[in-house]
Protein backbone atom coordinates (compact mmCIF):
# COMPACT_ATOMS: atom_id res chain seq x y z
CA UNK A 1 0.00 0.00 0.00
CA UNK A 2 1.36 3.41 -0.98
CA UNK A 3 0.40 5.99 1.64
CA UNK A 4 -1.25 9.21 0.43
CA UNK A 5 0.79 12.36 0.26
CA UNK A 6 0.86 14.66 3.26
CA UNK A 7 1.71 14.26 6.92
CA UNK A 8 0.78 11.02 8.69
CA UNK A 9 -2.57 10.62 10.38
CA UNK A 10 -0.95 9.68 13.71
CA UNK A 11 2.60 10.32 14.89
CA UNK A 12 3.59 9.02 18.33
CA UNK A 13 7.05 9.82 19.68
CA UNK A 14 8.59 8.62 22.92
CA UNK A 15 5.19 7.96 24.48
CA UNK A 16 5.47 6.72 28.05
CA UNK A 17 2.89 5.96 30.69
CA UNK A 18 3.21 4.40 34.14
CA UNK A 19 0.36 3.39 36.44
CA UNK A 20 0.83 3.84 40.21
CA UNK A 21 1.90 0.69 42.01
CA UNK A 22 -0.53 -1.17 44.25
CA UNK A 23 0.17 -1.99 47.88
CA UNK A 24 3.63 -0.42 47.97
CA UNK A 25 4.57 -1.94 44.62
CA UNK A 26 6.62 0.17 42.16
CA UNK A 27 4.79 1.89 39.28
CA UNK A 28 3.79 -0.37 36.39
CA UNK A 29 5.14 0.79 33.05
CA UNK A 30 2.39 0.35 30.44
CA UNK A 31 4.05 2.24 27.56
CA UNK A 32 7.82 2.54 27.28
CA UNK A 33 9.00 5.33 24.92
CA UNK A 34 6.72 4.14 22.13
CA UNK A 35 7.33 5.45 18.60
CA UNK A 36 4.61 4.84 16.02
CA UNK A 37 3.58 6.41 12.71
CA UNK A 38 0.30 5.63 10.94
CA UNK A 39 -0.06 6.89 7.34
CA UNK A 40 -3.26 8.45 6.04
CA UNK A 41 -5.81 6.13 4.49
CA UNK A 42 -4.43 3.08 6.31
CA UNK A 43 -6.24 0.28 8.12
CA UNK A 44 -3.82 -0.20 11.00
CA UNK A 45 -4.25 -2.89 13.64
CA UNK A 46 -2.30 -2.72 16.89
CA UNK A 47 -2.15 -6.21 18.34
CA UNK A 48 -0.43 -8.08 21.13
CA UNK A 49 -1.30 -9.83 24.40
CA UNK A 50 -3.83 -8.45 26.83
CA UNK A 51 -1.85 -6.16 29.13
CA UNK A 52 0.67 -5.14 26.46
CA UNK A 53 -0.37 -1.46 26.46
CA UNK A 54 -2.91 -1.33 23.62
CA UNK A 55 -5.80 -0.01 25.69
CA UNK A 56 -3.52 2.46 27.46
CA UNK A 57 -2.61 3.98 24.09
CA UNK A 58 -6.30 4.05 23.14
CA UNK A 59 -7.21 5.85 26.36
CA UNK A 60 -4.54 8.48 25.73
CA UNK A 61 -5.67 9.00 22.14
CA UNK A 62 -9.33 9.30 23.15
CA UNK A 63 -8.66 11.75 25.99
CA UNK A 64 -9.36 9.44 28.92
CA UNK A 65 -5.74 9.50 30.11
CA UNK A 66 -2.77 11.86 30.06
CA UNK A 67 0.58 10.24 29.28
CA UNK A 68 3.54 10.38 31.62
CA UNK A 69 5.74 11.61 28.77
CA UNK A 70 6.20 11.85 25.02
CA UNK A 71 4.06 13.41 22.31
CA UNK A 72 1.19 12.56 19.94
CA UNK A 73 0.22 14.46 16.81
CA UNK A 74 -3.06 13.86 14.96
CA UNK A 75 -2.82 15.28 11.44
CA UNK A 76 -0.01 17.50 12.80
CA UNK A 77 -2.11 18.81 15.71
CA UNK A 78 -0.50 18.29 19.12
CA UNK A 79 -2.91 16.13 21.10
CA UNK A 80 -1.58 17.30 24.47
CA UNK A 81 -1.13 21.03 23.74
CA UNK A 82 -4.22 21.47 21.52
CA UNK A 83 -6.60 18.56 22.17
CA UNK A 84 -9.67 20.24 20.64
CA UNK A 85 -7.97 20.69 17.27
CA UNK A 86 -6.47 17.19 17.36
CA UNK A 87 -9.77 15.46 18.18
CA UNK A 88 -11.90 17.52 15.83
CA UNK A 89 -11.31 15.02 13.05
CA UNK A 90 -11.48 11.91 15.22
CA UNK A 91 -14.20 9.32 15.79
CA UNK A 92 -13.99 6.90 18.72
CA UNK A 93 -15.53 3.45 19.23
CA UNK A 94 -15.00 2.15 22.77
CA UNK A 95 -14.70 -1.51 23.74
CA UNK A 96 -18.01 -1.39 25.60
CA UNK A 97 -21.09 -0.46 23.56
CA UNK A 98 -21.98 3.23 23.75
CA UNK A 99 -25.55 2.98 22.47
CA UNK A 100 -28.72 3.15 24.57
CA UNK A 101 -30.15 -0.32 24.03
CA UNK A 102 -33.65 0.78 25.04
CA UNK A 103 -33.83 3.36 22.26
CA UNK A 104 -34.10 2.78 18.53
CA UNK A 105 -31.12 2.97 16.23
CA UNK A 106 -32.43 6.20 14.72
CA UNK A 107 -32.98 7.80 18.13
CA UNK A 108 -29.40 7.01 19.13
CA UNK A 109 -28.07 8.47 15.89
CA UNK A 110 -30.18 11.63 16.16
CA UNK A 111 -28.88 12.35 19.67
CA UNK A 112 -25.31 12.12 18.40
CA UNK A 113 -26.11 14.38 15.45
CA UNK A 114 -27.61 16.97 17.81
CA UNK A 115 -24.47 16.90 19.97
CA UNK A 116 -22.48 17.84 16.86
CA UNK A 117 -25.02 20.50 15.80
CA UNK A 118 -25.78 18.77 12.51
CA UNK A 119 -28.80 20.30 10.77
CA UNK A 120 -31.49 17.76 10.03
CA UNK A 121 -31.02 17.81 6.21
CA UNK A 122 -27.28 17.18 6.65
CA UNK A 123 -27.95 14.43 9.20
CA UNK A 124 -30.35 12.70 6.79
CA UNK A 125 -27.86 12.97 3.91
CA UNK A 126 -25.00 11.50 5.93
CA UNK A 127 -27.24 8.79 7.33
CA UNK A 128 -28.29 7.80 3.82
CA UNK A 129 -24.63 7.63 2.77
CA UNK A 130 -23.84 5.43 5.76
CA UNK A 131 -26.65 3.02 4.96
CA UNK A 132 -25.02 2.39 1.59
CA UNK A 133 -21.98 0.64 3.14
CA UNK A 134 -23.68 -0.99 6.12
CA UNK A 135 -26.47 -3.48 6.76
CA UNK A 136 -28.76 -1.31 8.85
CA UNK A 137 -31.29 -0.31 6.22
CA UNK A 138 -34.67 -1.43 7.45
CA UNK A 139 -33.50 -1.59 11.09
CA UNK A 140 -33.44 2.12 11.98
CA UNK A 141 -36.70 1.95 13.93
CA UNK A 142 -35.70 -1.20 15.83
CA UNK A 143 -34.47 -1.01 19.38
CA UNK A 144 -30.73 -1.55 19.72
CA UNK A 145 -31.45 -4.46 22.10
CA UNK A 146 -32.92 -6.42 19.18
CA UNK A 147 -29.81 -6.15 16.99
CA UNK A 148 -27.14 -8.79 16.66
CA UNK A 149 -23.72 -7.93 18.06
CA UNK A 150 -22.38 -7.22 14.58
CA UNK A 151 -25.26 -4.92 13.64
CA UNK A 152 -24.98 -3.06 16.96
CA UNK A 153 -21.30 -2.45 16.19
CA UNK A 154 -22.28 -1.17 12.74
CA UNK A 155 -24.73 1.22 14.37
CA UNK A 156 -21.90 2.55 16.53
CA UNK A 157 -19.79 3.06 13.42
CA UNK A 158 -22.58 5.01 11.73
CA UNK A 159 -22.92 7.14 14.87
CA UNK A 160 -19.26 8.14 15.11
CA UNK A 161 -19.00 8.76 11.36
CA UNK A 162 -21.87 11.26 11.23
CA UNK A 163 -19.47 14.17 11.76
CA UNK A 164 -17.15 12.73 9.06
CA UNK A 165 -13.95 12.16 11.05
CA UNK A 166 -10.78 11.60 9.08
CA UNK A 167 -9.45 9.23 11.76
CA UNK A 168 -11.39 6.41 13.39
CA UNK A 169 -9.96 4.68 16.48
CA UNK A 170 -11.51 1.52 17.89
CA UNK A 171 -10.60 -0.40 21.04
CA UNK A 172 -11.17 -4.17 20.71
CA UNK A 173 -14.36 -3.51 18.68
CA UNK A 174 -15.00 -7.19 17.93
CA UNK A 175 -14.99 -8.25 21.59
CA UNK A 176 -18.04 -10.44 22.23
CA UNK A 177 -18.77 -11.08 18.54
CA UNK A 178 -18.88 -14.57 17.08
CA UNK A 179 -16.50 -15.39 14.19
CA UNK A 180 -19.12 -14.47 11.59
CA UNK A 181 -19.81 -11.15 13.31
CA UNK A 182 -16.08 -10.37 13.52
CA UNK A 183 -15.61 -11.11 9.82
CA UNK A 184 -18.58 -8.94 8.82
CA UNK A 185 -17.42 -6.06 11.00
CA UNK A 186 -13.89 -6.15 9.57
CA UNK A 187 -15.34 -6.19 6.06
CA UNK A 188 -17.29 -3.06 6.97
CA UNK A 189 -14.09 -1.33 8.10
CA UNK A 190 -12.35 -2.20 4.84
CA UNK A 191 -15.25 -0.79 2.81
CA UNK A 192 -15.12 2.41 4.84
CA UNK A 193 -11.41 2.82 4.23
CA UNK A 194 -11.60 2.00 0.53
CA UNK A 195 -14.63 4.14 -0.29
CA UNK A 196 -14.06 7.15 1.95
CA UNK A 197 -10.34 7.20 2.69
CA UNK A 198 -10.87 7.03 6.45
CA UNK A 199 -7.73 6.23 8.45
CA UNK A 200 -8.52 3.45 10.92
CA UNK A 201 -6.58 2.50 14.04
CA UNK A 202 -7.96 -0.59 15.72
CA UNK A 203 -6.66 -2.53 18.70
CA UNK A 204 -7.15 -6.29 18.92
CA UNK A 205 -5.54 -9.17 20.81
CA UNK A 206 -6.67 -11.55 18.05
CA UNK A 207 -3.76 -11.98 15.64
CA UNK A 208 -6.00 -13.37 12.89
CA UNK A 209 -7.83 -10.02 12.74
CA UNK A 210 -4.54 -8.15 12.36
CA UNK A 211 -3.69 -10.24 9.31
CA UNK A 212 -6.45 -8.40 7.41
CA UNK A 213 -4.91 -4.96 7.98
CA UNK A 214 -2.76 -2.79 5.70
CA UNK A 215 -0.19 -2.46 8.45
CA UNK A 216 0.28 -4.22 11.79
CA UNK A 217 2.07 -3.17 14.94
CA UNK A 218 2.76 -5.89 17.53
CA UNK A 219 2.98 -4.47 21.03
CA UNK A 220 4.57 -6.29 23.96
CA UNK A 221 5.24 -4.88 27.42
CA UNK A 222 4.69 -1.34 26.20
CA UNK A 223 7.17 -1.47 23.32
CA UNK A 224 6.78 -2.14 19.62
CA UNK A 225 7.97 -5.66 18.87
CA UNK A 226 7.38 -5.52 15.10
CA UNK A 227 5.83 -3.17 12.52
CA UNK A 228 5.11 -3.84 8.83
CA UNK A 229 2.50 -5.27 6.49
CA UNK A 230 1.12 -8.66 7.61
CA UNK A 231 2.70 -10.37 4.61
CA UNK A 232 6.13 -8.85 5.23
CA UNK A 233 6.01 -9.86 8.89
CA UNK A 234 5.05 -13.49 8.31
CA UNK A 235 7.60 -13.85 5.49
CA UNK A 236 10.32 -13.44 8.11
CA UNK A 237 9.59 -17.07 9.00
CA UNK A 238 9.85 -18.34 5.43
CA UNK A 239 7.11 -19.76 3.29
CA UNK A 240 6.04 -22.69 5.49
CA UNK A 241 6.31 -24.01 9.03
CA UNK A 242 6.05 -27.61 10.26
CA UNK A 243 4.20 -27.97 13.57
CA UNK A 244 4.55 -31.30 15.42
CA UNK A 245 2.57 -32.34 18.49
CA UNK A 246 4.84 -34.87 20.13
CA UNK A 247 6.43 -36.38 23.22
CA UNK A 248 10.06 -35.51 23.96
CA UNK A 249 10.28 -32.60 21.45
CA UNK A 250 13.79 -31.84 22.76
CA UNK A 251 14.98 -35.24 21.62
CA UNK A 252 13.58 -34.77 18.10
CA UNK A 253 15.06 -31.26 17.91
CA UNK A 254 18.47 -32.58 18.97
CA UNK A 255 18.34 -35.11 16.14
CA UNK A 256 18.02 -32.21 13.67
CA UNK A 257 20.99 -30.19 14.94
CA UNK A 258 23.20 -31.37 12.06
CA UNK A 259 20.84 -29.70 9.54
CA UNK A 260 21.71 -25.96 9.64
CA UNK A 261 19.02 -25.09 7.08
CA UNK A 262 16.37 -25.96 9.67
CA UNK A 263 15.36 -23.79 12.65
CA UNK A 264 13.58 -25.45 15.56
CA UNK A 265 11.61 -24.03 18.46
CA UNK A 266 9.72 -25.78 21.26
CA UNK A 267 6.45 -24.57 22.79
CA UNK A 268 4.93 -26.90 25.40
CA UNK A 269 4.66 -30.22 23.53
CA UNK A 270 4.88 -28.61 20.09
CA UNK A 271 8.02 -28.66 17.99
CA UNK A 272 8.05 -25.95 15.30
CA UNK A 273 10.42 -26.36 12.37
CA UNK A 274 11.15 -23.72 9.73
CA UNK A 275 13.26 -24.19 6.63
CA UNK A 276 13.25 -25.90 3.26
CA UNK A 277 12.40 -29.46 2.30
CA UNK A 278 9.67 -29.89 4.91
CA UNK A 279 7.66 -32.58 3.03
CA UNK A 280 10.78 -34.73 2.74
CA UNK A 281 11.59 -34.06 6.40
CA UNK A 282 8.21 -35.49 7.44
CA UNK A 283 9.13 -38.85 5.95
CA UNK A 284 12.39 -38.88 7.91
CA UNK A 285 10.71 -37.90 11.16
CA UNK A 286 8.03 -40.54 10.83
CA UNK A 287 10.67 -43.15 10.03
CA UNK A 288 12.72 -42.46 13.17
CA UNK A 289 10.27 -40.89 15.65
CA UNK A 290 6.78 -42.15 14.75
CA UNK A 291 6.14 -43.46 18.29
CA UNK A 292 6.63 -39.98 19.78
CA UNK A 293 4.56 -38.05 17.22
CA UNK A 294 0.84 -37.52 17.82
CA UNK A 295 0.10 -35.12 14.93
CA UNK A 296 1.91 -32.92 12.46
CA UNK A 297 0.97 -30.34 9.85
CA UNK A 298 2.59 -27.96 7.38
CA UNK A 299 1.05 -24.49 7.57
CA UNK A 300 1.60 -20.98 6.33
CA UNK A 301 3.21 -18.81 9.02
CA UNK A 302 0.82 -16.57 10.93
CA UNK A 303 1.37 -13.47 13.03
CA UNK A 304 0.99 -15.61 16.13
CA UNK A 305 3.78 -17.85 14.82
CA UNK A 306 5.92 -14.73 14.40
CA UNK A 307 5.13 -13.67 17.97
CA UNK A 308 6.26 -17.05 19.27
CA UNK A 309 9.38 -16.88 17.10
CA UNK A 310 10.35 -13.39 18.34
CA UNK A 311 9.57 -13.93 22.02
CA UNK A 312 10.06 -17.66 22.48
CA UNK A 313 6.79 -17.63 24.40
CA UNK A 314 3.21 -18.65 23.73
CA UNK A 315 0.71 -15.80 23.56
CA UNK A 316 -1.49 -17.25 26.32
CA UNK A 317 1.46 -17.40 28.71
CA UNK A 318 2.41 -13.78 28.02
CA UNK A 319 -1.18 -12.65 28.51
CA UNK A 320 -1.32 -14.42 31.85
CA UNK A 321 1.87 -12.74 33.06
CA UNK A 322 1.30 -9.26 31.60
CA UNK A 323 -2.28 -8.70 32.71
CA UNK A 324 -2.40 -6.56 35.89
Amino acid sequence: MTPPDGPPAVRVEGLTHAYPGRRRQPPRLALDRLDLTIPRGCLFVLTGPNGSGKSTLFKILSGLLLPSGGSIHIFEHDLIADPRAARRGMGVVFQRPALDKHMTVLENLKIHADLHDLPDPLFRARLEAALAWGDLRGRLNDRVSTLSGGLARQAELVKVLLHEPALLILDEPTAGLDPGGRSAFLATLRRLKNRHGVTILMTSHIFAEAEQADQVGILRRGTLLALDTPRALTRRLGEEILVIDCDEPERIAAALEDQPALRTQIQNHELRIQGTGLPELIETLLKHHRARIHALAIKQPSLEDLYIHLTGRALARDEEEESP
